[in-house]
């Protein structure tokens, strides 16, 4: 196989096999399981950020937003990026975007900057998950493909379990600048092996990049949802809300659009896409609710709250492996249906609860729960969502899928954040603040069980 720096240049083939799978599959879920682990450790810090920045909850909570806004800014420009300078190459550039923003994250003096570096972060952590499948599903071949695709899960199930705990416990012995710290020195790891272990290619490009529809996207929903948390100024409000509706005219009549929304109008992919923006809006804005209240209302320590998030991501990445398995023998609407459900009974036992002295395992059993209606929804709906179109069509459903999601996440966190700051203000007692605000997010999970209902509930025949 010739590199990509070199096309007329022969190199030694890639390692094949089994072999070659796991040296791939080390390298790739390295990388993954550092971006996961970090998102979910920053979750933690939001308070200690907020006392240190002295900043408010709607302006920190951009610590997040940006985050997820730079991963869906960077979800399109990936496939067409692999098809430019190679997978080998662009995992590289996003492990090395990753490490410098983590770097210089930790080195932040003031909020502003703080949210630079994160959006530095997820323009390369939006990069890691596809392109390191990309590179697994290369050397794995269609005969281990499923093998291929549990090794790619570890990151998702074990993340989330690991990230609060560290980062609490990293915000108790030390400070906020190592959640961000501890990151450098695993991607120079990653780099080095990646550079070692992965196969060189020929760049194949492939259809064009719409620069102009990234441009309208992504300041679009900046501005619309900066006009979102700080509504004295409608014009943001109003020039991001026209952008973003200037985007959605291109999707609809470019030949080849950022965002094929034409997919919409086949009905169980807009049914598939409706369940998943509305339940990740509820359930991912949600996340940044709860380490503020474990730590401002019951005085808990940074440590002991990611302790107290165990339940709940132990129970959402066990089942997510079960429901990997469901979607192939039963029909989706069923399973995304029931787990919509139980999610949503789950979180209303939890928000019912919210007080200032309940035990913490009521609300542990209530988020697992949670958990185990979050598992049987994410994949399965993401499934429904490819499966309701053709192949040739497939990467341009599940891109779309994907950029609604982190659009969805970064919306949830935003609304989420103005929703408590605004009840805070106006609540009798703290916890009536926050189950006020859980309320929000429990309906707008319930809605999701409307479009779940137009998913195909019978086996394709």
């Amino acid at each position: 196989m010739t590199t990509s720096a070199t096309p007329r240049t022969r190199l030694a083939p890639p390692a094949a096999g089994a072999a070659g799978l796991r040296a791939t599959a080390l390298v790739v879920v390295l990388g993954s399981f550092m971006s996961v682990l970090d998102t979910t450790a920053v979750n933690t810090a939001m308070r200690t950020l907020g006392r240190s920045f002295g900043a408010p909850l709607t302006t920190i909570q951009w610590v997040a937003t940006g985050y997820t806004l730079a991963l869906a800014t960077v979800i399109p420009v990936t496939a067409w990026a692999v098809g430019r300078i190679g997978a080998k190459r662009l995992y590289l550039t996003a492990l090395v975007l990753f490490g410098a923003g983590s770097a210089l994250a930790g080195l932040a003096w003031n909020t502003e900057s703080l949210v630079a570096f994160r959006v530095l972060q997820g323009l390369g952590g939006g990069m890691l998950t596809p392109v390191g499948m990309t590179l697994v599903l290369r050397a794995s071949g269609p005969e281990r493909t499923g093998r291929a695709m549990a090794v790619l899960g570890l990151p998702v199930l074990l993340g989330p379990l690991a990230g609060p705990i560290l980062g609490g416990a990293l915000l108790d012995a030390a400070s906020w600048r190592w959640i961000f710290f501890i990151n450098p020195p695993v991607a120079a790891v990653a780099i080095l092996l990646a550079a070692r272990i992965l196969p060189h290619e020929v760049p194949r490009p492939g259809r064009r990049l719409d620069l102009f529809g990234l441009l309208l996207l992504s300041p679009g929903l900046s501005m619309l949802i900066y006009g979102l948390t700080h509504g004295r100024d409608p014009a943001f409000m109003l020039t991001g809300g026209a952008m973003v509706l200037g985007f959605i005219a291109r999707a609809l009549t470019c030949d080849h659009p950022l965002l094929d929304l034409r997919l919409l109008a086949r009905r169980p992919f807009a049914a598939a896409a409706g369940s998943e923006v509305l339940f990740v809006c509820a359930y991912f804005g949600s996340l940044i609710l709860l380490p503020l209240y474990y730590q401002g209302l019951r005085g808990q320590s940074a440590a002991h709250s990611g302790l107290l998030g165990i339940p709940q991501a132990l129970a959402t990445g066990v089942t997510m492996q079960f429901a990997g398995r469901l979607i192939d023998r039963h029909p989706p609407g069923r399973i995304v249906l029931t787990g919509v459900l139980v999610a949503t009974t789950g979180f209303l036992a939890f928000t019912v609860q919210v007080t200032d002295d309940v035990p913490f395992w009521h609300l542990q059993t209530a988020l697992a729960m949670l958990g185990v209606g979050v598992g049987l929804t994410m994949m399965p709906t993401i499934a429904a969502a490819t499966r309701s179109v053709a192949a040739e069509q497939v990467p341009l459903a599940t891109t779309a899928v994907t950029i609604l999601q982190q659009v969805a996440a970064s919306t949830g966190t935003a609304l989420m954040s103005v929703l408590l700051t605004h009840a805070q203000r106006t609540a009798p007692h703290p916890a009536d603040a926050f189950r006020h605000t859980y309320g929000w997010a429990v309906a707008l999970m319930g809605l999701a069980l409307l479009p779940a209902l137009l998913l195909p509930r019978r086996q394709p025949e």
